[in-house]
């Protein structure tokens, strides 16, 4: 069984574990290593010249305060040097859980959206797969913007949401990764029940820690494995046929 992690914040791990990680798996075929901020794609860039398998992809993560104008530009003219050595443009998207928490006002939030546009027009411009933290009512907002910017190689990791805009997503050929929480939670069961399996991926997003089967472990690529073994249940598949798809679809999205 050869896996990629679709989707690892592989610069938060000590140079120890990102070692182990790399170095220690035959089976890991890659990962997809996003960025938080100018600093994260930084190392990541780093990691991939190091590593043959880290396969980085720069942006900046939404989950955080809106950056300066200057850090901005820091970031997008580091980014647009350095645009043939990534495989894709992310983790980018809007910040759904700092709303929750009502740390983004109204027009703060417009701000968010002008900085994803600018995300999906590089995308376009450059040719490469976007990486997207959009969840539950910012997933159409985005699905807009897609639209909006021709924007076709969409990457929605993690996702979460209703059954409208996954029909949307699915018809417009978008993929989704799932997480190890498909191994102990319904709601992401039900998603990987309906969305087609050729439009699938397995991530860890590690070091995020999950719980169920996995709680008080540290987050690691070979959680993937678990995550394959439920999703060929539900698609009553053989673990074998499950891992080969998958593999093959993150291969050919990310021209791995």
């Amino acid at each position: 069984m050869k896996l990629i992690d679709a989707h690892l914040h592989l610069d938060k791990y000590k140079n120890k574990e990102v070692d182990s990680i790399l170095t220690g798996s035959d089976w890991l075929e890659a990962v997809v290593a996003v960025s938080f901020d100018l600093k994260s794609c930084k190392r990541n860039l780093q990691l991939s010249s190091k590593y043959q398998k880290v396969k980085p992809a720069f942006g900046f993560h939404p989950e955080q305060g809106l950056p300066s104008e200057v850090d901005f530009s820091s970031l997008i003219d580091w980014m647009t040097l350095h645009r043939a050595e990534m495989i894709a443009v992310g983790e980018v998207g809007l910040p759904y859980y700092l709303r929750q928490e009502q740390r983004v006002s109204r027009a703060q939030y417009g701000q968010y959206i002008e900085l994803l546009e600018t995300f999906m027009k590089l995308a376009k411009e450059w040719n490469k797969p976007i990486v997207l933290h959009a969840v539950y009512d910012d997933a159409p907002i985005v699905c807009d913007l897609l639209e909006k910017h021709s924007v076709e190689k969409a990457h929605f990791h993690w996702f979460k949401g209703d059954d409208k805009t996954i029909a949307r997503m699915i018809e417009n050929g978008y993929f989704i990764s799932v997480t190890p929480e498909i191994v102990y939670k319904e709601k992401i069961q039900k998603i990987a029940q309906i969305y087609p399996l050729a439009q699938m991926m397995v991530e860890t997003d590690g070091p995020w820690p999950f719980e169920g089967p996995f709680s008080g472990k540290i987050t690691q690529p070979a959680m993937i494995k678990e995550s394959i073994s439920m999703l060929a249940k539900i698609k009553k598949l053989t673990e074998t046929e499950a891992s080969e798809r998958v593999l093959e679809n993150t291969k050919e999205f990310y021209s791995i």
